[in-house]
């Protein structure tokens, strides 16, 4: 499989950790949990319950290009909501791979109010995280239905990263 840099991205909730890990692990790539490069004032922002805007997310969207420009390959977890930030990490990663993860509000609210122990506050915020979703076209990414348990998601996803490459 010739797919080396991965990016998962959605909006919070949709499995973009779960299904990153899976994928990087079937692969043999690192994977990383953009979440776990935020800077702590993004982390207490969102604590709150306070959508971040575009000025607090770049220079964690730079944290994150980096990760992909210093090494061979990764797999990344990143919301990547608008073409902008899509556009960061892209950059000097022409061969950046894209898996969006789709669903509705309505699938992925219900899995976020069951998570326990995790920053992201309130149907507020997912709300906002939709509102600000601009959704790759489909040249842009590959499209992978989350509606389905997580291993077939994780089977879709894979299935369209190998018939890209």
């Amino acid at each position: 499989m010739k797919a080396k840099k991965i990016l998962v991205m959605g909006v919070s909730g949709c499995g973009k950790s779960l299904i990153g890990s899976n994928i990087a692990k079937t692969l043999g790539l690192p994977f990383h949990d953009g979440d776990d490069y935020h800077p702590k004032a993004n982390v207490d922002k969102m604590a709150q319950g306070i959508p971040l805007n575009d000025e607090d997310r770049i220079g964690w969207l730079e944290t994150l290009n980096r990760i992909y420009t210093d090494n061979e390959s990764a797999v990344i977890a990143c919301s990547a909501l608008k073409p902008m930030y899509r556009d960061i990490l892209r950059r000097n990663n022409e061969d950046l791979v894209i898996i969006f993860l789709q669903g509705d509000f309505e699938t992925i609210w219900q899995r976020l109010s069951s998570r326990e122990n995790h920053y992201f506050n309130g149907e507020a915020m997912l709300r906002s995280q939709f509102e600000a979703l601009v959704e790759p076209a489909p040249n842009e990414a590959l499209f992978v239905d989350i509606s389905q348990p997580a291993d077939q998601v994780t089977s879709q996803a894979l299935k369209a990263i190998e018939a890209s490459s």
